[in-house]
């Protein structure tokens, strides 16, 4: 069984960070969110995945030089962003007839997907797809299932959904299903939708839905990655690989190799990335700082600061911040009490 991860998206709805970085490899506890996807694959016993890619997120996967330890990653061209179904078409040649598990590039799961691979290699179906109730089921794909957990029903967010069950970005299937993909047409928003190819497929075969176990995330806007680092963070160790002068550390702080921290108040779960220099800082709970960050005289909480960021003179607490790679924050004295930044890599702020 292979692995397809699509991820040719352009992420408008994270945009300005997307500008400049695809959204896999924007972090979360320091960590590119793709990562994770591949890492849930590995996890559950598959060692062969493909990625779906276009060229700037291919070029920048290549740059990055994305490996994952006993998993072989493909790169697979999608041209045009057509929708999920499109994006799947375009493996089919990479499958080579394989059954696979698709995992959605942006989504997380507490409990990885071990057991949708399972229940697919173990039952007598189709197909396995992932739902979790929500309370907005009109914004998702909706599934209907019997007593015995076999999809009815499932619909592309629909005005008025017969259930609150939305499928999650994981599903398993059998390779028969590039035949109905094969003889899809778009829907009314121009995409080749996978509810459609599900609904194709439960013409033909049987399709189980289960229900997801633990937290499910998923980090298309910016809200999202913040409360994915959150989650993620409730998961750390503490640990000091780094150097500490005059620090105070409280509760869960992990702090990487190379890291250094003078005369600062860390209030975890918090995440410290390898070689960051912290000096004057307060850092409070649900906050990761990205490798090679600086941060001087200053305070922040729940947020996520991605790799070589420099904030510095900041005389206003930072809260709910999202600062891309190499971006740079400068302070004054005259600011508002609370700022709230979004920013892409490379970026340049002067407050004052």
């Amino acid at each position: 069984m292979k692995g397809l991860i699509p991820a040719a998206g352009l992420g408008t709805r994270l945009r300005p960070l997307t500008y400049t970085l695809p959204k896999p490899l924007l972090c979360v506890a320091n960590k590119p969110i793709i990562q994770y996807a591949i890492e849930d694959l590995r996890n559950a016993g598959i060692s062969q995945v493909g990625i779906i890619v276009s060229d700037f997120v291919k070029a920048a996967l290549e740059k990055e030089a994305l490996e994952v330890e006993g998993v072989q990653i493909s790169y697979i061209t999608q041209k045009e962003q057509l929708g999920i179904a499109h994006a799947v078409k375009q493996a089919s040649d990479w499958l080579a007839g394989e059954d696979f598990c698709l995992y959605l590039s942006d989504n997380l799961f507490e409990e990885g997907v071990t057991q949708y691979v399972q229940s697919f290699l173990q039952n007598d179906v189709d197909g396995v797809i992932a739902l979790v109730q929500v309370p907005n089921p009109k914004e998702f794909g909706v599934a209907v299932l019997d007593s015995a957990g076999k999809v009815q029903k499932i619909l592309e967010k629909p005005q008025n959904p017969p259930s609150n069950l939305a499928v999650a970005g994981v599903y398993c299937f059998k390779n028969k299903i590039l035949g109905v993909i094969e003889n899809l047409n778009p829907s009314a928003r121009g995409e080749y939708e996978i509810t459609d190819a599900i609904s194709g497929l439960m013409k033909i075969g049987t399709i189980r839905g289960l229900e997801v176990q633990g937290w499910w995330k998923d980090t298309g806007r910016h809200d999202d990655l913040l409360d994915a680092n959150r989650l993620l963070l409730e998961r750390i160790e503490p640990i000091n690989k780094g150097s500490i002068e005059n620090t105070r550390l409280v509760g869960r702080v992990r702090i990487e190799a190379g890291a250094v921290v003078k005369n600062s108040t860390i209030i975890g779960p918090a995440l410290i990335g390898a070689g960051a220099y912290l000096e004057n800082v307060y850092v409070g709970p649900f906050t990761s700082i990205g490798e090679g960050a600086v941060l001087k005289s200053v305070e922040l909480e729940f947020s996520v600061i991605q790799d070589e960021a420099k904030l510095e003179d900041i005389p206003v607490r930072l809260q709910e911040c999202l600062i891309g790679r190499k971006a740079i924050v400068r302070g004054s004295s005259k600011v508002p009490r609370v700022h709230r930044l979004v920013l892409s890599d490379a970026s340049v702020v002067e407050l004052g």
